[in-house]
């Protein structure tokens, strides 16, 4: 299993609406997506950070989610935000 958690971090308020105007479709193509096991992309108390919890079967499953998101509608819209992830692979 790979699993994915961290932050998304706005430097502005154009960010962050840019987040909130792209995150339903975002999660709801991710979490349809081939070996995606959990996928979740919460609010925090700063309206400017967002918790990323992701998993996923196996390698593949995270790489292939990984292509896709990056040529999304979502990517494009968030490409300036921070992303301060942490990426473990846990298991065989």
């Amino acid at each position: 299993m790979i699993r994915l958690r961290g932050q998304l971090i706005c430097v502005s308020e154009d960010e962050a609406q840019a987040v909130r105007a792209n995150l339903d479709a975002h999660i709801r193509l991710s979490q349809a997506g081939p070996g995606c096991l959990a996928f979740d992309i919460a609010p925090t108390d700063d309206p400017l950070v967002w918790e990323v919890m992701e998993s996923f079967r196996d390698r593949a499953a995270f790489d292939a989610h990984q292509a896709r998101t990056r040529e999304s509608a979502w990517f494009a819209a968030t490409r300036s935000a921070l992303r301060a992830f942490r990426v473990e692979e846990i298991g065989d």
